[in-house]
């Protein structure tokens, strides 16, 4: 009779999944169905060792993978998982605070910090300490603080070894006490407060690591020393702890990711059983084998020999171009090639590279192609003015004591609150030492015969109907229905006519928050408490829609945009990685440091694994730096994958300086075609007019670059440009009229 649950694993993955009890680490190649393995054993579990869910806790890195888990694991068992915990870290962690409340010095409707919330309290606790803002920057000593935290230290522990240490110890300190006085949390405080809680309250530990039969962990290579620690807590009892990640991925080492956790979980627990996953279901081994052979230069990793039964596949192609804007031409007519033979849709292609800046040349590119694109990460839907503000507005109906939020809104829309108002509110909360959201409470409850009336003055009438507008929405929250208050507080505050002045721009940010309130009501029954807590934890890759729920015009006409960072989990049909030069991948700020290197190494080895078909690797010769031009070199990932997986395209590199400009052979479609590795021949120089990267310009297709000019033996001057409007041409100097822009 077929075996649903485990016919169609092959034999490693079915090794994983019916792994006896203890500590189980599955080392889980790019693209060899981890996610399968950790469904089929939480499903196994479930269903085939009858552990009741409530007894397991799932934990993911994203919330879409938990969502995704879920849904498969239900498909799978056919009950119903009540009571089992699955989720992010932060998510859990949220969880567990709000239940074990008592022991900390928050209350339970706490909110949680995002980013920019996070780093104005830190300027405030920078301008109350009265230490330079220029000299220590809010955004270093947020992410030293951030660090600081994940490595579980507080403000007292922190070694102090530089002033500068002793500086961000100082901001530290104070920026905690603001959060506590905000009732309020930041990410990294979930799980240090997660992990102090439990090693404070041996009998708390106890409890939840007798309750948890068994832990299972996704993208293990992640965890940081606070998610370690954790683990080690809620494992304790039953020590039936199954992990699945690839040290080879491990990419967030600047966010307090470890990869060495996957060693540290082999010495603490020296019984566990090691499996390797080493069969791809994504890649040709072209791919893999060049892959392969990048990541194989780094130590401290279990060495993969992946495999796929996809075929050979196409060689990579490694194009060098002339500059930057030649790279990105030569992405879009690439594109535009296989659209228009109708080899692939737009959404097959993805375009990879180290920063977000790297996208601007090839969006300008794709606009002027008119080929739509999609930015992944870039300006997430929840980090947009008005979605910002709606949240600021809910999260004071939940707790009217976070300043942060009240100092984003109290004067949006505008109702004659300005900076003066806000400073004496201010001043009379300090003075009663309380939030400045319990003074607007008193205000809009007693009117003028609130102590504060005469405190503030004239404008204390202002404040008092904000106040009362607060009190309402407060009261309104466990009363009515989370749709109900969303749509009270656009009405009470008259945001829409704020927000949409019906330009296009205005329509778009009333669909913004059309969108969040489509969201609320999928929290209708779970509260407001919960809706903040998923808003405050979504990440980058939880704002990119799993194809199946994309429109299929979307699916259809959307190049995607992203960082290497931001392509974790995510695959497409043709993938091109851009700026594979020195300095940028690697980046120049691992030059000094064989950590940041190996970590450049493993990013490029992600990037490239999220390849199905095909894989372009580019880079330009020079590149424009502020007018200047600056050549530089390949990347030293391009010289680890062997001739014989490549393809070479474009301008041929490794050749002296002088002979870079070497003839550009070009195809009849317009796209450079494969060099010939054989040395050419030198000739005698011939002076041309027109020198590669000169801008020039025609009447008829407006301004473009010289990519190259040769003078034949009669002493005519043919031009490669490459112009904005149209692409490649080739011309007769003589006929085409070329004005040389200075």
């Amino acid at each position: 009779m077929p075996d649903a649950l485990l016919d169609d694993l092959n034999p490693q993955q079915r090794r994983a999944v019916t792994a006896g009890d203890g500590a189980v680490l599955v080392l889980a190649g790019p693209g060899s169905g981890k996610t399968r393995v950790l469904t089929r054993r939480l499903a196994y579990l479930v269903e085939r060792r009858g552990v009741p869910a409530c007894d397991v806790i799932a934990v993911t890195f994203t919330n879409k993978a938990a969502r995704e888990m879920e849904n498969r694991v239900l498909s799978l068992v056919q009950q119903n998982l009540d009571g089992i915990w699955l989720g992010t870290f932060h998510a859990m962690c949220a969880r567990l605070l709000r239940r074990e409340v008592n022991y900390l010095p928050y209350r339970s409707n706490f909110v949680i910090f995002d980013a920019d919330d996070q780093e104005s309290l830190v300027k405030r606790a920078i301008r109350e300490l009265n230490i330079d803002d220029k000299t220590h920057r809010p955004a270093g000593v947020h992410a030293a603080i951030s660090a600081a935290k994940n490595d579980l230290l507080l403000p007292e522990q922190m070694p102090l070894r530089t002033y500068r240490d002793e500086v961000v110890a100082r901001v530290y300190k104070r920026y905690q006490e603001m959060l506590v006085a905000n009732n309020a949390l930041d990410f990294d405080d979930l799980l240090l407060q997660a992990a102090r809680l439990l090693e404070q309250n041996p009998g708390v530990a106890e409890r939840y690591a007798r309750r948890f039969q068994h832990v299972l962990v996704d993208e293990f290579q992640d965890t940081n020393l606070a998610q370690y620690t954790l683990l080690q807590q809620i494992c304790a009892y039953h020590k039936n702890i199954f992990v699945v990640g690839d040290e080879d991925q491990s990419i967030y080492r600047w966010r307090g990711a470890d990869y060495r956790n996957v060693l540290r979980f082999q010495q603490d627990f020296k019984d566990c059983a090691t499996i390797l996953l080493e069969q791809n279901y994504r890649s040709t081994q072209n791919v893999l084998d060049a892959a392969r052979q990048v990541i194989d230069r780094n130590g401290n990793r279990t060495p993969k020999h992946l495999f796929t039964e996809r075929g050979t596949g196409s060689k990579l192609v490694q194009f060098t171009a002339v500059d930057e804007v030649a790279e990105a031409a030569f992405v879009v007519d690439t594109i535009q090639q296989y659209l228009s033979s109708m080899r692939a849709t737009a959404s097959d292609f993805a375009v990879m590279y180290r920063t977000n800046a790297q996208s601007r040349l090839v969006e300008e590119a794709l606009i002027r192609a008119r080929l739509p694109y999609r930015l992944v990460g870039a300006l997430r839907f929840y980090g947009r003015r008005e979605i910002k503000d709606l949240i600021a507005f809910l999260r004071l109906a939940e707790n009217p004591t976070d300043e942060i939020s009240l100092a984003r809104v109290i004067a949006v829309p505008p109702r004659g609150i300005g900076q003066k108002t806000i400073e004496m509110l201010q001043s009379a909360a300090f003075q009663a030492n309380i939030s400045s959201g319990e003074v607007l409470l008193d205000l809009g409850s007693k009117g003028d015969s609130s102590p504060f009336w005469a405190i503030i003055g004239r404008s204390a009438s202002l404040l008092a109907d904000f106040g009362a507008l607060l009190a309402d929405w407060h009261s309104l929250k466990g009363r009515v229905s989370l749709v109900t208050l969303f749509d009270r507080i656009i009405s009470d505050t008259g945001y829409e006519p704020y927000i949409n002045d019906q330009s296009d721009e205005g329509n778009d940010r009333w669909e913004n928050i059309q969108e969040l309130r489509r969201l609320a009501y999928d929290y209708d029954e779970k509260g407001l408490t919960e809706f903040l807590q998923n808003l405050a934890l979504v990440s980058d890759q939880d704002t990119l829609p799993p194809e199946a729920d994309q429109p299929a015009t979307a699916r259809q006409k959307a190049v995607t945009l992203l960082t290497l960072h931001a392509a974790k989990g995510l695959e497409f049909n043709q993938v091109f990685i851009t700026g594979l030069d020195e300095g940028l991948l690697p980046h120049s700020r691992s030059r000094d440091d064989p950590e940041e290197m190996a970590e450049e190494r493993r990013l490029f080895y992600v990037g490239m694994t999220r390849a199905r078909d095909q894989l372009y690797l580019l880079r330009s010769e020079r590149r424009s730096s502020f007018g200047n031009w600056e050549y530089s070199e390949p990347s030293r990932f391009l010289a680890d994958i062997s001739d014989e997986l490549l393809t070479y395209q474009g301008k041929r590199g490794g050749l002296p300086r002088a002979a870079q400009f070497e003839e550009l052979r070009w195809t009849t479609t317009g796209l450079p075609s494969t060099y010939s590795r054989r040395q050419r021949k030198p000739e005698l120089p011939v002076e041309t007019r027109f020198k590669p990267g000169m801008r020039v310009r025609t009447a008829a297709w407006g301004e473009g670059l010289v990519l190259e000019s040769r003078v034949d033996s009669d002493g005519e001057e043919t031009v490669d440009v490459h112009f904005e409007s149209v692409g490649f041409k080739r011309l007769l100097a003589s006929l085409a009229k070329l004005e040389i822009i200075p």
